[in-house]
């Protein structure tokens, strides 16, 4: 007798796959993976490989962040900020990719990968300083303010 349960979550988590890709934040997070991925590609091809060490970690970062809102977890899990903790993961990456990028490509004469990897970079560090945007906006948004009161009756 054949388990229908593994079967149906498995089609679950591809539906909740294909759902979240075509939200804005969902595209966003596949976007900056897929540029990840192309500039760790891009840095191994290249004489100096240690640049990849920037885009392994902002990959490995953005298929966490893209698991944790695809899967809802972070409505399960509330002990900690999700939205500040992406606006940090976010920020930090448009900085590291910009910073590491402008050397590849200032430094990179010679190495046509190196410059490619660099290009890129500069790509995805615009990528993440969108990202970081649209979350900033999100949290500007969120946030409720409660005015004092300006009632000058004593």
């Amino acid at each position: 007798m054949a388990d229908t349960n593994t079967s149906s979550s498995a089609a679950n988590c591809v539906e909740k796959l294909k759902s979240y890709v075509k939200t804005q934040k969902g595209l966003i997070l596949a976007a900056e993976i897929l540029i990840s991925f192309i500039i760790i590609i891009c840095y191994a091809a290249s004489r100096y490989g240690g640049y990849s060490a920037v885009a392994i970690c902002e990959m490995i970062f953005a298929i966490v962040f893209f698991v944790i809102f695809m899967m809802e977890l972070d409505k399960q899990i509330q002990v900690i900020n999700w939205v500040w903790s992406d606006l940090f993961r976010a920020g930090i990456g448009a900085a590291l990719y910009i910073i590491t990028s402008l050397i590849c490509v200032i430094g990179g004469a010679g190495d046509g990968a190196r410059i490619a990897g660099g290009v890129f970079g500069l790509i995805a560090g615009i990528l993440f300083a969108y990202d970081t945007y649209t979350i900033f906006m999100q949290i500007k948004s969120t946030r409720q303010h409660t005015g004092a009161p300006t009632d000058d009756t004593v």
